[in-house]
Parts: structure tokens; sequence; C-alpha cells
């Protein structure tokens, strides 16, 4: 039971390995010249989501050229209210828009919980098909924004700096939005439940814009609807656990609170010191996940292995880390400062595993 011969795996489980395991969030992105030919191929970013192909190619670029840990499923985290009619679509250096945003109680009562089997069917083709690809090498990663994020793009329309309409909600109708939150949370439930029965062997939630709510209205809007998902998550499948991470991007100041959700690792952006968050989990069991700033990728080939350095030595010895960034990676950076990044982590890590 559990006993995993994926390193990213037994880190998360805490398990002994022998170097820290390493993958990068948005792996397979624009900073890939083959991921921009894809793309091209496919029209745009929407039809390369939907096309289980095209999305089992992408998946697999970043492998191909690095040594990676784990594949993480081409998808959008906005893909559940896409399936929800409010229709989703992209502009070029504008990032995701709704035609149909939420604007009243009556358009969150009519929202229809999609069936993942059907109205997102071409999320699991493309996991059966990257399984099927990968051959067992690495594990695949599953994923689904958090409620709260989910929220505040459906209520916006589209990115935002404040998500000013989630946030009027939140402090003059929140029952309102405890309504809309409670029906996102079993369409995230559902989707992520077939995720793992399609084949995804780690699921991660990516709580983007929980760090712009103040403690409480953190606990009651989004760690709480979370908490509830992981509640209610198949964690095991054919014997072998199904770990999960929950990053809220802004959230260094609950990794107490959020470690009490049952996750088992804890994302953490670059504001956070890893050394110091480790010993305020001392007894928590958790693994911890990051976080170097994707800028230092700009850096260097020195300055990225100072920094990987300077990571692994605040975490110290032993498991429960997996390299990452704080944030996912810029389409402006090199493949080749890629390259230097998992190069020293491959190189500088065992020591930290060896029995001194």
């Amino acid at each position: 039971m559990n006993n995993s011969p994926y390193c990213l795996i037994r880190a998360l489980l805490n398990q002994p390995v022998n170097r820290t395991p390493l993958w990068i969030m948005r792996q397979a992105g624009r900073y890939l010249p083959e991921y921009r030919i894809t793309r091209n191929k496919a029209g745009n970013f929407l039809n390369l989501c939907k096309t289980p192909e095209l999305a089992c190619e992408v998946t697999l670029q970043p492998l191909q050229r690095f040594g990676l840990d784990a594949a993480i499923l081409f998808s959008d985290i906005l893909t559940i209210p896409d399936a929800m009619g409010l229709g989703l679509y992209f502009v070029e250096g504008e990032g995701p828009k709704f035609k149909k945003p939420l604007k009243n109680l009556s358009d969150i009562k009519t929202l229809a919980i999609p069936d993942p089997e059907m109205d997102l069917r071409y999320v699991m083709d493309a996991i059966t098909l990257i399984r099927k690809e990968l051959k067992g090498k690495v594990p695949l990663i599953g994923f689904s924004g958090s409620p709260w994020t989910l929220a505040c793009y459906m209520m916006e329309g589209e990115g935002s700096r404040e998500f000013r309409k989630a946030k009027t909600l939140l402090y003059q109708e929140p029952g309102i939005l405890h309504n809309l939150l409670n029906t996102l949370s079993d369409a995230i439930t559902l989707y992520l439940n077939a995720q793992i029965a399609a084949g995804v062997q780690v699921i991660m939630i990516f709580d983007t814009w929980g760090g712009l709510l103040n403690t409480s209205a953190y606990q009651t809007f989004s760690l709480d609807y979370m908490t509830y998902i992981i509640s209610r998550l198949e964690r095991e499948k054919d014997g072998q656990k199904i770990p999960l991470i929950l990053f809220t991007k802004g959230g260094g100041c609950w990794l107490e609170k959020i470690a009490l959700s049952s996750c088992d690792a804890i994302g953490l952006d670059w504001t956070v010191d890893i050394g110091l968050a480790r010993q305020r989990l001392t007894n928590k069991k958790v693994a911890l996940q990051g976080n170097m700033d994707p800028a230092v990728l700009f850096g260097s080939p020195e300055a990225i292995r100072q920094e990987v350095m300077n990571i692994l030595q605040s975490y110290g010895n032993g498991s429960g880390h997996i390299f990452n960034l704080g944030h996912g990676i810029s389409q402006y950076t090199q493949p080749e400062n890629v390259k230097v990044l998992v190069e020293a982590v491959r190189e500088l890590s065992p020591f930290f595993h060896s029995n001194r």
C-alpha cells in the first residue's frame, strides 16, 4: 500500500527519496517553441485544450526536453464554467473571458453541474491518451481551480487584479456567494473524481485568488470549500494513494490552517521562506511544494544554480519537498535556463537525502 515507485509521489507522502523531485507549474506553455507550433496547428488555445490528441502532445513536450518528474494534464482551470454554459474564450494578450458572466442570483441558481463523462469528455480522453503515452515513466497530475477562484472569473467575466464583483457580493450578499460556491464545490468534486477514474495519479487544487481575501473570509469562502472537496475525493486507486496538493497563491500566512484540510502537500509561492514554512508545520506531516520565483529563470546559469541551492538548504535534509516554481513559468523564459534548473536540482539535491 502506497509504496509508489515514483519519486514525486513518495515525496508527496513524506516517504524516503534519493533526490528532490521536480516539476514546473505551466511546464507545457508558450516558452517552448514546440508548444507554439502545436498551438498554431490547433488554431487557438481552447481548441488545443479540447482536442485530446493535441493536449496529449503538448503535455509530453516538456518531458521530452527536460528530465522532469511528472506530467501535468494540459487543460485550463476554467473548463468547468465553460461546461456550465458561460462561453469561455481567450483574447491574445488579455487572457480568459466569458460571453455570459454571472450577473444575479437567477444566473447562479440556473447553473447546471456538468457531467464530466459527457460535458468534459475531452479532458478524460486526454488523460487516457497521456497515460498510454507516458508508459509509466512518470506520474500524471490532474487539477482544478478552487471554488473561490472559479467564482471570481465567473462573476467578473475576465481576469482582474481585485475581482471587485466577487468581493462586493461576499460582503453584500454572502448567502448568494455561498450558493455559487456550493454548486462549484459539487462540480469540482465530480470533475476531480472523474480525472482520478480516468487515470491521474496526483491531484492539485489551484486557489489562485485566495490571497485576495482576509483571514476570516479565506477560511469561510475558500478553504472551507476546498476542505469539503478534499473530504469527498477518491483518495485511493488500485491500492495506491492519490496525493493532493493545495496551492493558495498569497496564502503563506495561513499554512497551519491549510494543513488542516487533509491535503498531502501545500504549494508555496516565492514570498514564503520554505525552511520557516517547514518549521511551522513540523507536526503536521504535510509535504511542501515550491517555491522558486519564476523570475530567477531570467538570470544567469550561476544565479539559477545558487537559488536552487538556497531553497534546498532552506528546506534542509529529508523528504517531503517537491521542487517547483512559486507560480507558473513565464512565457518569456528561455528553455536553456529551464535545463539549468533541472540539472541543478538533479545534481545538488541528492546531498540532502543521503544518510550522512
